[in-house]
């Protein structure tokens, strides 16, 4: 199901298998697959296309001699730009480059003027692959913002050059990577292509396991989301059935200034199916919701969070007021969704702090508790910056997860979510779109309403991320995205978006 694995297992991996290959095997089977994927991006017949090769001091450099090798035995007009460091390299690679030398590929100097004054189909880049740790400086990085600035395909070998495999963070502060439109990654797939810049400079990653035997692969921590993680929760519904029988939500927030955002959260909630949806007011409540009259608008005050799920925190403000209802929601034996306000008064104080600890350690709440950070809050949970979080977005997660002992959704580009156990998820629906106010709101929302259907904490997460993203691909396949598409358009296609899924995916009744 879609594993990730990190470096160090990649690299674990590829000693187990080396130990039973002939020497250079891997080399040569991941040059291999490189030009294949070469040769499917080229626009016409191999013979007029233009191929430039990046190949790099280390390894990563002796997958792209061969498949630069491999290319200009097809009959690609292949240019190499190779990097030597002077330093000694693997046998492996020095053959990789005698059998680039003994093909029609041609070896040109780093000439920036030059390079970029050809028109090239193709750019394979094999400058550095998951090994590295500096940034790239000097030539090399005015190499790759050159590169960047073609107009034409990119592939990346293993990973785009200057991009961390593990975090999906550019290596460096004001580091530069190369920006992929395609990455064959070998061995396995990484977080790093998923998540933070990778998505961004990656583009499409396809898989080369080089044909290593399932044995070599110890089992991960670390998937892609998929709906098989969360398919066995869809059901279709009974006609013997009532609004009591899909539970009841309560969204908590209305603060003076902020009535939107609960009301945001409880349309999602009501139309991906809760029974009953409340929208708690810290401030005064309207009298209802003109456009969804079904919604039951209430004081917060006095409300028995014991009778609903709760979503706590959509422009709830930082009042003492907004403080004591949080408590009360948080001391309460329902299912729990924090998000945006309730995360950063949870942050300044500590007795909250220790109200989560005494929930999530009692039976009736345990393992009930969804929280949806953005990365400001879950820096501010965490006591780090927010560049922190960024450059290890699956820690930061996992970290913030086992310490509130609750299902963590760090939202951003490629959501990680993290459950106390250790377990990892990287979701790869959504695209820019969501990047607006509100689409937090709508997802808290729509976690919420999973929820009071019955739900687990965990499952109910991986389900609401995928949804709220694949809304939004859909939304921008039909051409209201990703500029201008607002929250409240995106609610009415994650309805859809769930009914497709209990048809196609959904178990029996």
């Amino acid at each position: 199901m879609n594993p990730l694995y990190t470096v160090a297992e990649i690299r674990l991996i590829e000693h187990t298998a080396a130990q039973r290959l002939p020497p250079g095997a891997l080399m040569q089977r991941a040059g291999q697959a490189g030009a294949n994927a070469a040769l499917d991006l080229l626009p016409f017949s191999t013979s007029r296309a233009r191929v430039l090769v990046l190949a790099g001091p280390g390894n990563n450099g002796g997958d792209a001699l061969e498949a630069a090798a491999h290319l200009a035995y097809a009959g690609a007009q292949v240019t190499i730009l190779h990097i030597d460091s002077g330093a000694p390299s693997s046998a492996e690679r020095g053959h990789a480059l005698q059998r680039a030398r003994s093909s029609a590929a041609v070896f040109a100097e780093l000439n920036l003027e030059a390079i970029a004054g050809i028109e090239w189909n193709l750019v394979v880049d094999g400058l550095f692959g998951i090994g590295l740790k500096r940034p790239l400086e000097g030539q090399l990085r005015e190499l790759v913002e050159a590169v960047n600035a073609m107009p034409c395909s990119r592939l990346a070998l293993d990973v785009p050059s200057g991009l961390d495999a593990d975090t999906g963070a550019i290596v460096g502060v004001d580091g530069v990577a190369v920006h992929a439109t395609h990455t064959v990654t070998f061995i396995g797939d990484k977080p790093g292509l998923h998540t933070c810049d990778g998505r961004d400079h990656a583009g499409l990653v396809q898989i080369a396991r080089l044909d290593i035997e399932s044995a070599a692969f110890q089992p991960s921590r670390q998937h892609l989301n998929d709906v098989k993680f969360f398919a066995r929760h869809l059901r279709g519904r009974r006609h013997n059935t009532h609004k009591g029988s899909y539970g009841s939500v309560a969204v908590l927030g209305g603060a003076s200034g902020m009535a939107g955002a609960p009301i945001l959260a409880a349309r999602a909630a009501l139309l991906t199916g809760a029974g009953r949806v409340y929208a708690c007011f810290a401030d005064q409540a309207p009298a209802y919701d003109s456009a969804y009259p079904e919604l039951m608008c209430r004081q917060a005050a006095g409300f028995d969070f014991d009778a609903a799920t709760v979503v706590a925190g959509p422009g709830l403000g930082a009042e003492r007021r907004a403080h004591e209802l949080l408590a009360q929601a948080i001391g309460s034996a329902s299912p729990l969704v924090l998000d945006a306000d309730a995360l950063n008064l949870l942050a300044a104080d500590p007795p909250l702090q220790a109200a989560l600890a005494e929930r999530a350690s009692a039976a009736a709440a345990a393992g009930r508790t969804v929280l949806t950070p953005h990365p400001l809050e879950a820096a501010r949970m965490l006591g780090i910056s927010v560049s922190e979080v960024q450059a290890d977005r699956p820690a930061a997660a996992r970290t913030l997860a086992a310490r509130t002992r609750a299902v963590v959704v760090l939202k951003g580009s490629g959501t990680v979510l993290a459950e106390p156990q250790g377990h990892v998820v990287i979701n790869t629906t959504g695209n820019p779109s969501l990047a607006t106010a509100g689409t937090g709101d709508v997802l808290a929302g729509l976690c919420g309403s999973l929820l009071a259907q019955g739900w687990p904490a965990w499952e109910a997460a991986l389900a609401a991320v995928w949804l709220h993203g694949m809304a939004a691909d859909v939304m921008v396949t039909e051409g209201m995205g990703p500029i201008g598409l607002t929250a409240g358009e995106l609610i009415p296609a994650i309805r859809t978006a769930l009914n497709r899924m209990v048809q196609h995916h959904g178990r029996g009744i």
